[in-house]
């Protein structure tokens, strides 16, 4: 008998007219935007987009974007997807709807970003606020503040767009500039506090930039953050940025809100060779590495009375790290001794050298929240107008920050998922398939037994209800 050759089970293909679900586990998203009050919010602060008649309102509409954004959709007809599932995510927006939505975005630019900043601070804090103890504004002090990165980065553009230019690279796009919040480890991935779209010349240096970045960012912090005259508390702020961050305006700036920074520095060429000590170590300290464990390879040092600094703000200190360089590393003029010397600005009040140096290569993790936002929509702005590629990348920073909020408030320290990037939670969780049912005149939701989630979807049901009736969910 011969055997056969097929790589998987050869199974008939026929359609039903049963009310099945592509994207059931996508729910849980959906039940969570409801424990959050998105709706109500919307309306409130972006009802005026949207006829007082519409039948689709301005929370349905964004909820719609932001969660197929969220399941890995990348354009509005990606609701389709959604749209086939009326019994488990309602009678959503049509594709041309949606289109008159992004061009009332157009005509009434500030009415849109104003409405849509206090929007996302809203949830934002009923997000935190739900997270019980793990809200990051308990958490901020002077000596661990929360800490915002910032970073700009490049998005192609394959065709004509208003505001689209020749970039540093040699590519053609926009640059847009990213302030996200890092958790740290162990609390999830973190989330996107603003994406302001830019041209694609813009520069990454630009202290004037970094400003605007900040204050958009900082605007987003719950109440927690400001004192009764309005005034950000800076000291429990920390701002990190590479190199391009570290323009004397910029810190200066900094220093007048009392914000903490650390930004990595470019040592002038002829300030790297005044490093001839390089090879005596009882002036260093050992490195750590993220688990805070002493490195036996690499060294830190505060080098500020060594390297003076002038004119920036008082209490900078400049801290180097030397460690060997790594194989197939390329050498350079300024490498000593067979070390790579890097360096960065702070004016934190701790001094322990290594744990200034790791929280700032820690820094490194904002990449990772940057090449997951371009997977969640910012990577295809898909409008000729500014503007409303601008509201679609703020759309896109949502769908990011639900994911985060879920991850944050729904799931108890230590939790696997909480380390999941967003492709991940599609492929195990978002993509899990189900069937409506109607039960005592209700319609149901079945999920597969088989489901390989199946606890997660039970814990994240069961917290998601919990917040729905003003529970926190437990931490254990």
């Amino acid at each position: 008998m011969q055997k056969s050759t097929r790589v998987f089970p050869s199974v008939p293909v026929t359609f039903t007219g049963q009310s099945l679900v592509s994207h059931a586990g996508v729910k849980v998203l959906t039940d969570f935007m409801d424990a959050l009050g998105f709706g109500r919010v919307c309306e409130e602060r972006l009802g005026q987009l949207v006829p007082s008649g519409a039948r689709h309102r301005s929370g349905r509409i964004l909820g719609s974007l932001a969660t197929m954004l969220a399941a890995g959709g990348e354009h509005a007809s990606d609701l389709d997807i959604l749209r086939s599932s009326p019994g488990a995510f309602g009678q959503l927006p049509s594709n041309a709807t949606v289109s008159r939505f992004f061009e009332r975005t157009v005509a009434n630019p500030e009415l849109f970003s104003y409405g849509f900043e206090t929007l996302t601070r809203a949830l934002r804090t009923r997000a935190w606020d739900a997270a019980g103890d793990r809200n990051p504004a308990l958490s901020a002090t002077v000596a661990d503040p929360l800490i915002i990165d910032l970073d700009a980065t490049l998005v192609t553009s394959h065709s004509d767009k208003e505001n689209v230019a020749g970039t540093y690279k040699g590519g053609y796009g926009f640059a847009p500039f990213i302030a996200s919040v890092d958790y740290g480890t162990g609390n999830g991935s973190g989330e996107i506090l603003a994406a302001v779209l830019r041209p694609g010349n813009a520069g990454a240096n630009s202290a004037e930039d970094h400003i605007r970045v900040f204050h958009t960012a900082a605007a987003q912090l719950p109440e927690s953050f400001f004192n009764e005259a309005g005034a950000l508390a800076g000291e429990k702020v920390l701002v990190r940025t590479n190199s391009a961050g570290a323009s004397r305006k910029f810190l200066w700036h900094l220093h007048s809100l009392g914000v903490q920074f650390s930004t990595s520095y470019t040592l002038p060429f002829g300030k790297a060779h005044m490093i001839d000590w390089i090879t005596d170590k009882q002036y260093w300290q050992p490195a750590l590495d993220q688990s805070g464990n002493d490195r036996t390879d690499a060294w830190v040092i505060n080098a500020t009375d060594i390297i003076p600094l002038t004119e920036y703000p008082p209490g900078t200190n400049l801290f180097l790290r030397a460690e060997p360089l790594h194989p197939g590393a390329q050498p350079t003029l300024l490498d000593v001794d067979g070390h790579r010397i890097t360096a960065f600005l702070t004016n934190s009040p701790r001094w322990h050298g290594p744990f200034l140096d790791a929280r700032h290569r820690a820094r490194a993790r904002c990449e990772n929240r940057i090449k997951t936002l371009k997977n969640t929509g910012l990577g295809k702005l898909p409008f000729f107008d500014f503007a409303a590629n601008q509201a679609w990348a703020n759309i896109a920073a949502l769908a990011f920050n639900l994911v985060s909020w879920i991850q944050l408030a729904a799931l108890p320290d230590g939790h696997h998922a909480k380390a999941w990037d967003i492709k991940r939670w599609r492929y195990r969780l978002f993509a899990t398939a189900g069937k409506i049912i109607t039960r005592a005149r209700r319609n149901q939701l079945l999920l597969p037994e088989s489901a390989p989630e199946k606890d997660l979807l039970t814990l994240l049901v069961e917290n998601t209800g919990r917040l729905n009736r003003g529970l926190v969910p437990s931490t254990g």
